[in-house]
């Protein structure tokens, strides 16, 4: 009976053994990159708490759960996570798609996936973590003018593709921004921005490259954003533009300060051919300005309504892009690109020193009314005991968005923004400007460039965030010294014939000097 009931046991505790024995699942793990093993591969059982990983060889034996979901779940980092389903098998092999890539230098390169968007116009593309994020910038601009036939000087009209914008910008590691910025209009290829901005923990932004100076809010803001079909005559005189430089912006609430150090200008191939020869051929040190800027925002928390003081300076020696060293010159086409005169033109100016130049900036939006104006004062210094030649001009304007639309203010650049619609279908702008440039020395200065004035109408139709049509109608008004450089007719002489002469004009003041109105019209694609 003893031997019987041992027997009965024994089976009974091997049974239970047998029937509680945990299977195995066996397999090798190889890359869809050569059907090579791969080791360290991480395998395990949905539901289930076991881990392994591949040997050298690519092989694993994991237990099964009875309680897993019979999927098993294979990671790596140089391969796609895969999902397998048992289905009852119990040794598998199995191929992992490989994730490794590797640049035209032969060199492996981390990846990074970003998910595109459409954002208010422009295609963005975005890692999920923040931390890159790219952009493109496309404009065309189509404008088209008429001009008055009663002139002194026949003026033709015409079209142009005003601007032909490619930029590419990039944001990464967070702190790190970059930007280039190409115009292929009219067939002439030209660099706008190319620069790169690091920005600090504490709001510090520091950029280096060839960019826009801190100084004339207008001449900042972007075409995309102009309110007007061209900028004032006396943004476009001496708005310093883009130069290479190095500059720094940092707002303290409701102040914020923008300086810089900048040298050449190396947007046009005229330009760069000049600074070229000039240093190949005379060693001449190519100038340096100093430009900034404080501008006061005491409503900036407010954003419906907000209040910009500004006040900027620049000291700016000699640029070897001048045609003819220690010289300068200031001129412009009076608010038109079509017609190629330029009526107000200094020519020349030798004996070039320094010049200095000062700013003051007001503008003021509630919702969808704005203001906005600024006056700029040129001192230009000559040396060999020459008088300061004294420019200067302003401009104002005032704008409504018809329907309702709103004003967006950028606290952290002190300019405005793209406008918000007030309807569905888009929004209509009305808008009024006054214009003044005197390029006619005051005081002792000896230089006689002409002055004039512009009133300009415009009437612009934000359709989307990507299409706007702009129609201005604007009359300019020239006095008898803008002759382009003795080149146009100003006036009459005595005997009754065409003259260039302002001091043969028997015209009177007022009445002397080219005038003539304008339609001009613009079709703007931003995307």
């Amino acid at each position: 009976m003893k031997r019987i009931v041992f027997l009965f046991l024994s089976w009974f505790v091997l049974g239970q053994l047998a029937f509680g024995q945990t299977p195995q699942l066996t397999g090798k793990v190889v890359s869809s990159n050569g059907d090579k093993p791969i080791a360290e591969a991480v395998v395990r059982l949905k539901g289930a708490l076991t881990v392994v990983k591949t040997d050298i060889d690519g092989n694993f034996a994991i237990p099964v759960d009875t309680q897993s979901t019979q999927i098993l779940v294979l990671s790596h980092p140089d391969h796609d996570d895969l999902e397998v389903a048992l289905n009852g098998q119990n040794n598998l092999t199995i191929t992992m798609t490989s994730n490794v890539r590797y640049n035209q230098y032969g060199v492996r390169v981390n990846r990074n996936p970003l998910f595109t968007e459409e954002r208010n116009g422009i295609l963005v593309m975005e890692s999920l973590k923040d931390d890159y994020k790219i952009w493109f910038d496309f404009r065309v601009q189509v404008d088209g003018a008429m001009f008055s036939k009663e002139t002194l000087n026949p003026i033709g009209n015409g079209t142009s593709i005003r601007r032909a914008r490619f930029a590419a910008k990039v944001e990464f590691a967070k702190n790190w921004y970059g930007e280039i910025d190409l115009d292929f209009s009219n067939s002439e290829l030209e660099l706008k921005d190319a620069y790169l901005q690091y920005t600090f923990n504490n709001g510090l932004e520091l950029k280096a490259g060839n960019f826009k100076e801190g100084f004339s809010m207008e001449s900042t803001t972007t075409s995309r954003y102009l309110t007007f079909i061209e900028r004032p005559n006396v943004v476009s005189v001496f708005g310093p533009s883009r130069h290479i430089g190095i500059a720094g912006s940092k707002r303290f609430g409701w102040l914020l300060g923008i300086g810089g150090i900048h040298f050449q200008d190396i947007g046009g191939l005229e330009e760069r051919t000049f600074s070229t020869d000039n240093n190949k051929d005379f060693g001449v040190d190519e100038g340096v300005s100093f430009t900034g800027k404080l501008v006061a925002m005491p409503l900036y928390k407010d954003v419906n309504k907000g209040l910009h003081l500004g006040v900027a300076g620049s000291y700016r020696t000699p640029k070897t892009d001048a045609e003819v060293r220690n010289t300068t010159r200031y001129s412009t086409r009076s608010l038109t690109s079509i017609n190629r005169k330029k009526y107000i033109d200094t020519d020349l100016i030798g004996n070039f020193d320094h010049a200095t130049m000062a700013g003051f900036e007001l503008a003021a939006y509630h919702r969808n009314l704005r203001i906005q104006g600024e006056y700029i004062l040129n001192n230009v210094h000559r040396s060999n005991d020459l008088p300061t030649e004294k420019f200067d001009g302003f401009y104002a304007m005032g704008t409504w968005l018809i329907f309702g639309g709103k004003y967006n203010y950028n606290v952290e650049e002190g300019e405005f923004t793209q406008v918000a619609r007030g309807k569905k279908w888009g929004d209509v702008e009305l808008a009024l400007r006054y214009d003044y440039l005197n390029l006619s020395s005051s005081g002792k200065g000896t230089i006689r460039g002409g002055a004039g004035e512009g009133y300009t109408i415009g009437l612009n139709y934000h359709a989307n965030n990507n299409i706007k049509i702009m129609l201005n109608y604007a009359y300019l008004n020239h006095d008898r010294y803008a002759n382009g450089k003795g080149k146009l007719f100003v006036g009459h002489d005595a005997a009754g014939n065409l003259t260039t002469d302002p001091k043969l004009v028997i015209e009177n003041d007022g009445q002397a000097g080219e005038d003539f109105h304008m339609i001009a019209i613009r079709l703007e694609v931003d995307f």
